[in-house]
This record gives structure tokens, sequence and C-alpha cells, in this order.
């Protein structure tokens, strides 16, 4: 019986969420003429509201630590991914953030608008070599601008306790972008799962890390980099069980 409860409330969840998407997406339209700061007031109003929904609906509050670690000006922010509310903290507390998607999303109605005019990087992932330079070029730009980018090193989401590899991509953003690269752990997997429906009650913490300074070689900025999210992200999850 709770899990049909739980399953009933999720889906009114989504209602929200994709109504409220939809409806301020079309009623703000008009706004995409303007400046970019009058899309991203819209986008940040949609998320505190889409929040809002979360805790009244399912249960479920956002808790983000170490925002004090957040650099002013152009940054890489390196996380990880289990939920697709993941995508969502840097539009509250970033200064200006930019999210590196795939190519395809910028096709899709309202929300592909919204990400065009927003400057995020929009990425083909059919291109390999040539998609990976282009990545490159976007975020350099965005970064001299002051911008922060945001890049999920694994892909994909994960489960909760599941460290994958990480891609390449994040290794080659460091050490063109030239500068601070700030790990992030999370445990939203516990509570908004990255496959199904049920979505469960509780916090979900988003920690951000102290940033891991330009100039590091390669390798070591990538093994650096993995051992603080997955240590971060391993505490997060004994923490729950405590």
């Amino acid at each position: 019986m709770r899990t049909f409860g739980l399953l009933i409330r999720s889906l009114l969840f989504r209602l929200w969420m994709y109504g409220l998407m939809a409806v301020m997406g079309l009623v703000c339209l008009p706004l995409l003429l303007g400046p970019r700061r009058w899309v991203k007031a819209v986008v940040r109003l949609w998320i505190r509201l889409m929040h809002g929904g979360l805790r009244l609906l399912c249960g479920i509050s956002i808790q983000i630590e170490g925002l004090e670690h957040l650099p002013k000006g152009g940054a890489l922010i390196a996380s990880k991914h289990q939920a697709m509310i993941d995508v969502f903290w840097p539009w509250l507390h970033c200064e200006d953030p930019a999210l590196i998607f795939k190519k395809e999303l910028s096709l899709m109605p309202v929300f592909g608008w919204y990400a065009l005019k927003l400057k995020n990087v929009m990425v083909d992932r059919a291109g390999y070599a040539t998609a990976l330079r282009a990545m490159v070029r976007q975020a350099c730009a965005l970064a001299d601008q002051g911008r922060q980018i945001l890049i999920f090193p694994e892909g994909t989401r994960g489960e909760p306790g599941e460290a994958l590899p990480f891609k390449p991509g994040v290794a080659a953003l460091y050490t063109q972008m030239n500068v601070p690269c700030v790990p992030v752990a999370l445990n939203s997997g516990l509570h908004w799962p990255a496959h199904g429906l049920i979505m469960t009650p509780g916090v979900i913490t988003v920690r951000i890390l102290p940033p891991i300074a330009p100039g590091l070689k390669r390798k070591a900025f990538m093994q650096t980099l993995q051992a603080r999210i997955d240590e971060a992200s391993a505490d997060l999850l004994r923490s729950k069980v405590r």
C-alpha cells in the first residue's frame, strides 16, 4: 500500500514538473527575444517552484553543502550524476552556469529553446574527436566570459554506490580551460532513481568539494578528481545508513 502511495505521489510530481515547464515556457516565450538574464530568471523561478512541488508531493528536500568552495568567475564543475535533478542546483547557486548537453536536447520543444537562449554547451555525441574539440572550444569561450561549466564526468546517470569510469572529456576541458575544477558529490539517486518511477522521501545532499587548481598533468588530475568524488559520494551513502 505504501509503495502504491509513493507511486501516485511520484506521478503527480512529474505532472507538476513537466506541466509547469510547458506552461511557464509558453507563457514566457516572448522573453526569449530579450536579454539572457530574463530567461535565467524564468528558469530559476521554475526550479524553485519545482523544488516546492518535490517537497510537498514527494517529501524530498535539497541540501547544498560547501557553497564556499564555488569560485568566482570561470570554473569547471565536475559532478556525480544519479538523477535528473542534478542539473538544476547550479542555476540557483552559481553566478552564471553553462551545462554540457547532448545536441539532441536542443531540438526539444520549450526545453531546447531555453537551453539555446541560455548559451549552454551543445555536444554532438556522434562526432567523437570532432565533437570533443567543439565542446572544448565552446567551454573555453564561455569560461573566458566568467561562466561556470558543468560536466558529468561519468557521461551517464549511475546508481548510488556505483563508481563508473570517467570519460576523457573532463580531462580535455581541465587541461585547456586553465580554470579551477570543482568536484561535486551527491546522493540524489537514493530518492530520485535514475531508472524507475517511484521517488522516496528524504534529503538529497549535494556536496561541493574544494577546487582542484589548474596545472595538474592529465593523469594526476583524473586520479585526484575521481578519488575525491568517489570518496565523498561513499561518505554520503554511509551517513544515510548511520
